[in-house]
This record gives C-alpha cells, sequence and structure tokens, in this order.
C-alpha cells in the first residue's frame, strides 16, 4: 500500500513539474500560436490602459465616405483625453470569447472599467450556431480554467466541440423548427420556421407587383436574426454572467454596451412584430444586468436611425461615422460618473 501511495505521489509531483516547466519554457509560444488573441489582453496591460474596451468588428468597421474613420471605441476615449484607454477587437467575437479576453489581463494591470459589446444577435442561435463556432472554440482551449499543460493535451487530442457546418445547420434548423414563440396577443405562426416560411411565400413587392428578391430576402434574415426569445436557459447568458463575476473578483466597474440594430428597417420590412421580440429581449438584458452592482447597461438599440447603418443588404452592427459617434456619446455619459 505504502509504494502505491508513493508512485501516485511521484506522478504527481512529476505532473506538476511538466506542468510547471511548459508554462514556464513554452506556453506563451503555443498562445501565440494557437491563441493569438491573448496579445489584445498583454497589449492593454502593457499600455497601463485604465479603461478597456472589447469588441468585435462593429468596434472598427467603417463606411468610406466617413471622414472620421476611427473605431467606436476611439470616438469613447475623446472624452476622457487624460486617462490611458485600449481596446481588444476581434472579429465575429461573443460574450465567450470576451470573457477569455478579460481574464487574460494581468490580474495587477491598473485596469479600473471595462466595456463590453453586447450584441443582441449573439443571442439568437444564428450566431450560436455559427458556422465559425468550432474553429473559435479551438482558439480558446489554452485560456480555459485549468493547467496550461492539460490544456495543452486537450488541443493536441481536439477536446472540444468540433462540430461541422452540415450539423451546426441542422441544429440552427431544430431551433428555428422547435423553439416557440409566444406573443401577449394573437400571432399567427408559432415558430421561427414558420413565420420565415410565410414571409419568403408572401416577399416584399415592388409598386408594379413583382418581387423585390432583394428586400425579400432581407426581410426574412431579420426574421432569422431576431425570430426568438431569450430565456433563462440561453447559454450566451453564462458567458455574460461570468464577465460579471470576474468584474467582481477584479473589483472592476463593468459597461454592457448593448448595440443598435436596425429597428427601422425590421419594422418597415417585417413589421411591429419583429420589434416587439427585439425590444423584448433588450428588456430581458436590461433587467437581467442593469441593477448589479458596480454593472451598467447601456441600451443603444434603438439609439442609431436607419441612415447611419452602412451595410444595406444584410443585418449587420456596422455604422457610418455619425452612428458610430451617437454609441460612442452614450457610453461616455455612462463613464462620466
Amino acid at each position: 500500500m505504502k509504494k502505491l501511495i508513493y508512485k501516485f505521489a511521484l506522478l504527481a509531483a512529476l505532473l506538476v513539474l511538466m506542468n510547471w516547466i511548459y508554462g514556464k519554457f513554452f506556453y506563451k509560444a503555443d498562445l501565440l500560436k494557437h491563441s493569438d488573441e491573448v496579445q489584445l489582453s498583454w497589449k492593454v496591460a502593457e499600455d497601463s490602459c485604465v479603461i478597456v474596451y472589447t469588441g468585435e468588428s462593429s468596434n472598427h468597421t467603417y463606411s468610406w465616405n466617413d471622414k472620421d474613420q476611427r473605431k467606436i471605441s476611439d470616438f469613447i476615449f475623446d472624452h476622457f483625453p487624460d486617462v490611458k484607454c485600449g481596446d481588444m477587437t476581434k472579429n465575429a467575437s461573443h460574450g465567450e470569447v470576451y470573457y477569455y479576453l478579460l481574464k487574460s489581463i494581468p490580474e495587477d494591470s491598473p485596469v479600473k472599467t471595462v466595456i463590453v459589446t453586447m450584441n443582441l444577435r449573439s443571442f439568437g442561435y444564428g450566431w450560436i450556431e455559427s458556422d465559425l463556432e468550432t474553429p473559435i472554440q479551438k482558439q480558446l482551449v489554452l485560456l480555459k480554467d485549468a493547467p496550461p499543460l492539460f490544456n495543452r493535451f486537450r488541443l493536441a487530442f481536439k477536446d472540444y466541440e468540433i462540430v461541422t457546418n452540415e450539423e451546426r445547420g441542422e441544429r440552427r434548423m431544430a431551433h428555428r423548427h422547435d423553439d416557440p414563440l409566444v406573443f401577449p396577443y394573437e400571432f399567427p405562426y408559432h415558430t421561427n420556421y414558420e413565420w420565415d416560411y410565410a414571409t419568403n411565400e408572401k416577399g416584399i413587392l415592388n409598386e408594379d407587383g413583382t418581387r423585390n428578391k432583394e428586400l425579400s430576402f432581407l426581410a426574412i434574415t431579420y426574421i432569422q436574426n431576431f425570430g426568438f426569445q431569450i430565456h433563462d436557459d440561453n447559454p450566451r447568458l453564462k458567458d455574460f454572467d461570468n464577465i460579471v463575476e470576474l468584474a467582481h473578483q477584479r473589483h472592476w466597474n463593468l459597461i454592457f454596451n448593448l448595440l443598435a440594430e436596425n429597428v427601422e428597417q425590421a419594422r418597415e420590412l417585417v413589421g411591429d412584430d419583429i420589434v416587439f421580440l427585439m425590444r423584448q429581449n433588450r428588456d430581458y438584458l436590461v433587467n437581467r444586468y442593469g441593477n448589479l452592482e458596480n454593472v451598467t447597461i447601456v441600451d443603444n438599440l434603438e439609439a442609431v436611425p436607419d441612415i447611419y447603418f452602412r451595410d444595406r443588404d444584410w443585418t449587420t452592427e456596422h455604422y457610418t461615422e455619425q452612428g458610430r459617434h451617437i454609441i460612442a456619446d452614450n457610453v461616455a455619459k455612462a463613464l462620466q460618473p
């Protein structure tokens, strides 16, 4: 029995030593190779940033007609010229990516306030089951909460969610078919799929009665991306809950920047029913996070007019200079205290 205990103790000590050696000499190189977004976290610490903005493509996408093509975060930082500020921007990011970027900021950094993009569309299964999700999960493995050597083995043996694009598509369709839509009034469709199908059949018509293919496609895109209701079991909520917990642990002031959606265009193409769902989901998020200590949620959902949305053929959160200024000014107001 003593020999067995001795062997286990020796094995444990060997694993601890191997983990230390890997963490000391090899871990950083692997991070840069497989999870290079971690450099964003290191950079804000190296720059002694006090305020950090975390976002996706909405932050740095601009219109070629913009006189000032800078980021939303840059416009926010203009309000605080005497404060060290920085951003961590990575395309296609969502709440889980933001959490691991924020967690990778060294604990001894001077960061006091973090601004985190909250994208309403990211709570829908069109994004949760995006074709980009498998490569994103691969990039996050080394950043997970476990000993570095263990995570390296997980990466080597592909111990993360690997789902083909075909399977992702089946999952998205299952939610569209099965997740019920509940309105406080009579509504002819019970699911996203029924609504989408009926809208596609009817289409958006030109003045001469012919089908407008572009607008018809855009209408069903709004339904597919916003025709859902956030409930307590939505997996994206866990990511933002983790961010709240991390902010409390680090004693950060946390601001969620709920991005603007083109509510005007959604109403014009689909009607008030889609706007009802967008507002209902907004209210859910505001009620869940808006009353927490040291947490502020800036509601920009309807802050940007239709004319300031850059993309006209898809439901993106990409704005012209004027739109980015509107969002930045609203976030800056929340930062003032």
